[in-house]
């Protein structure tokens, strides 16, 4: 299922419990969040409980196959949901007083040199400028950055995705360490657990030809009860029926073409990319969030053994620093936007060679290598 990464959590794989160990360090790691097993002492998330199992149910003959989620490893991680608004709370205050500025849309971005040093001049929508010795563009899947850099744009995959978080205020006597999920020609939809009152849910579908209902919940509800889920259980649909409106969204599924990635230009100088910014993916594996942290773990030490080495940030070193960071993030990127479309496009189904693929082989023998491969050691900040 996807990844809940639009709505109010996201998705951590157990590797991903150590890279937040690095990076949430200070007090606001220690006040803000609850404590989660599997980190340093000193470190706190807020997650729900570890999914542990699935359940895939095929809506043409009711065939149900149970599929089990990478196994923990004896450190207590597992995959979880992690509240988004704590993570960014965590990590925001982390940083220094009033180093964030909101709403400054990029217009321009331009290198300057100064004093033999290389100078990024971004330029902003409400007339200023800002001087960087250092500009890390993590400005999303439309990324002005990326697009400087000369990187391609992102494609659309062919499917949209709706997605909402249900809350039943009473309870809704679910497993929360179940995932269940429904698969039918071109249709694909299910729903996680996540708290004792909150379950995700979301369904992909071909795009629409009308380009979808993207600024009316009220119409997105709709059409998902009385169209595209109306043969899917009672359960999904009084789960749909349950939606906070404010968290639905219908939006394509894009990614960025795995070889623009692989072989790109991902920094020049003292530019570069990370997230959604370097590599857009669909959400199929669940890891666009989770490469995102990889990034800053792996940027964070090439630009930090930079400093060390010369004791301040000196553009001629940053400038390696950053083909460095570049280039050990290529191949990691690229093979998962390749494995999260793949993913994609077999569990969506539609010709009958598709459907063999996924009930027959996909489901038994290759999600499960996958989902292991995103356990991923991308070392330590030092």
């Amino acid at each position: 299922m996807h990844e809940p990464i639009m709505l109010n959590y996201d998705v951590l794989s157990e590797s991903y419990y150590l890279i937040l160990s690095f990076l949430l360090m200070g007090p606001s790691a220690r006040t803000t969040c609850a404590q989660s097993s599997g980190l340093k002492s000193n470190t706190y998330v807020n997650t729900v409980g570890v999914f542990i199992r699935g359940y895939v149910t095929n809506l043409g003959n009711g065939a149900v196959q149970e599929i089990s989620y990478p196994e923990t490893n004896g450190h207590n991680g597992g995959t979880r949901a992690v509240h988004r608004k704590a993570l960014l709370k965590a990590l925001e205050e982390e940083l220094p007083n009033n180093s964030i500025r909101f709403s400054c849309k990029i217009t321009g971005i331009e290198t300057q040199s100064h004093e033999g040093s290389s100078i990024a001049v971004v330029d902003l929508e409400d007339g200023t400028s800002i001087k960087a010795k250092v500009l890390i563009g993590c400005d999303g899947v439309h990324s002005v950055v990326a697009s400087w850099l000369g990187l391609a744009s992102p494609v659309h995959s062919g499917r949209s995705a709706v997605r909402g978080l249900a809350a039943f205020p009473q309870g809704h006597g679910l497993v929360k360490q179940d995932v269940y999920q429904f698969v039918g020609a071109g249709l694909r939809a299910g729903f996680a657990p996540l708290t004792d009152k909150d379950i995700y849910w979301a369904l992909d579908c071909a795009s629409p030809a009308n380009g979808a209902y993207k600024g009316d919940p009220i119409a997105i509800q709709r059409e998902v009860i009385e169209n595209y889920a109306k043969d899917l259980p009672e359960l999904y649909l009084d789960i749909v029926k349950h939606s906070d409106l404010s968290t639905l969204s219908w939006a394509p599924l894009v990614f960025r073409q795995p070889w623009n990635v692989a072989f790109g230009n991902l920094s020049n100088q003292n530019v570069t990319v990370a997230g959604d910014a370097m590599h857009p993916m669909t959400p199929d594996l669940g890891q666009g969030g989770c490469l995102a942290l990889e990034d800053a773990v792996v940027l964070g030490r090439h630009i930090g053994r930079c400093v060390l080495e010369n004791g301040e940030l000196d553009s001629r070193e940053i400038a390696r620093a950053l083909a460095d960071y570049a280039k050990e993030r290529r191949s990691r990127a690229a093979w998962l936007i390749t494995g999260s479309f793949f993913s994609g496009w077999v569990q969506h189904g539609g010709s009958l060679v598709l459907k063999f693929l996924r009930d027959s082989i996909f489901y038994k023998f290759v999600l499960h290598k996958l989902f292991n491969a995103t356990n991923y050691d991308c070392g330590k900040l030092t």
